[in-house]
């Protein structure tokens, strides 16, 4: 890489760094916005005013908002986002036991994923008008219109409640071989990836054929190199910043998507602790919650700007 390389990318992971610590600013102002408390959510009904103002004191509640900002701020450079209200464990332990479970979701959506869309992207690229095309872009279409909670809903009725294949349920510490492991994230990993691949064939499509247009990709077909070649050896490699958003957008999907899917499902992961939590009005946890879904949302957006900057032919010398 050379001096111009460097300094986008140096400058990108700066402007990602700086999102970041506003989306903290954000996240932590909507919360203490939020009607009500972890001390009243507490004690309910038996609460007092005397009860109350000990309990605010304990929990740091009656500190200043931003006293209390920089203090939950540096929590969370140092790994310590703080004690959960409700239950007085640590943040960190609580998530720890749930991230894992996310991770492994969201893994599994993305290994399905992105090989199929790219696949699919790719030749309708090539066959572009055909019957193929046509159809791949209809269906998109009517998958992308259709929400996330309706296609888990079906899935249930039809896999679990008629055929009777799959569970319900999908409970992680049931799993002790392959076959179990594709029974329990079978149906969330079908639900995320329906709209997923759709998004991302559409996007991942639309940059191919861009390419496709584009004049060195006319002579090399006016030269005779047959279309496969044409596309893998000529238009991919120019396409791969645009792609790479489209997959980056498209898995961004996961961070919304996965809250509904767990709470569907019933699966142990962040996102229906996060729901819980803000039932129990728990905000460390919601708002480390907050945060991770934040931070992977701009990992991946840099990622993509960092592979788009990479893989630009006018930077590499």
């Amino acid at each position: 890489m050379n001096g111009t390389t460097v300094r986008l990318v140096i400058n990108r992971l700066g402007v990602g760094a700086l999102t970041l610590l506003a989306v903290s600013v954000v996240i932590f102002t909507i919360t203490n916005l939020l009607p009500g408390d972890a001390a009243q959510a507490l004690l309910g009904q038996e609460s007092t005013p005397e009860l109350l103002a000990a309990l605010r004191a304990k929990f740091g509640l009656d500190q200043p908002a931003y006293v209390r900002y920089f203090h939950w701020l540096g929590g969370l450079l140092t790994g310590n986002p703080g004690i959960a209200l409700a239950n007085g464990l640590p943040v960190a332990d609580l998530i720890g036991g749930r991230l894992p479970n996310s991770l492994m979701l969201a893994a599994a959506t993305t290994a399905v994923s992105v090989p199929v869309a790219l696949a699919i992207g790719i030749t309708s690229a090539m066959y572009r008008g055909s019957l193929f095309d046509r159809t791949v872009s209809v269906a998109t279409v009517w998958t992308v219109s259709v929400p996330e909670f309706l296609i888990a809903t079906v899935a249930v009725l039809i896999f679990a409640v008629k055929l009777r294949w799959l569970s319900a349920l999908s409970r992680t510490e049931d799993i002790a071989t392959f076959g179990q492991f594709l029974r329990v994230y079978a149906m969330p990993v079908m639900t995320l990836c329906c709209v997923i691949v759709a998004q991302m064939a559409r996007m991942t499509r639309a940059a191919v054929i861009d390419q496709l247009n584009s004049s060195y990709v006319e002579m090399a077909r006016l030269k005779g190199v047959r279309p496969i070649r044409m596309v893998l050896a000529h238009a991919l490699p120019n396409a791969v910043g645009p792609i790479a958003n489209a997959v980056a957008l498209s898995l961004a999907y996961l961070i919304g998507g996965v809250i509904i899917v767990e709470s569907i499902f019933n699966y142990p992961g962040i996102a229906s602790l996060m729901v819980d939590s803000v039932t129990m009005r728990d905000m460390p946890v919601v708002q480390a919650c907050a945060m991770i879904f934040c931070a992977g949302y701009l990992v991946l957006l840099t990622l993509a700007d960092m592979a788009a900057i990479l893989s630009n032919p006018r930077l590499r010398k």
